[in-house]
């Protein structure tokens, strides 16, 4: 028996919380619900995530951080 996972809250610490929150907004396609200097808050209007240029696989979305970094999300 599997069962579902559901993200439902991240938190990253940065110098700049809205430049950081800017990428991942583009980078989900999700929305800025609320913005502060210090705290932004982002709200996934369906869930879902962009396409990326280059994949390894059909299920999994390969993309880069602000610092250039490669990270994977794997599609539910």
């Amino acid at each position: 028996m599997t069962t579902g996972l559901t993200l439902t809250t991240v938190n990253l610490s940065t110098p700049d919380p809205p430049g950081l929150a800017r990428f991942y907004a583009r980078l989900l396609g999700w929305e800025i619900a609320s913005e502060e200097p210090t705290f932004v808050s982002l709200r996934p209007p369906d869930g879902g995530v962009g396409p990326a240029e280059w994949q390894p696989q059909e299920d999994v979305r390969v993309y880069l951080d602000p610092a250039g970094h490669p990270f994977c999300l794997w599609l539910g």
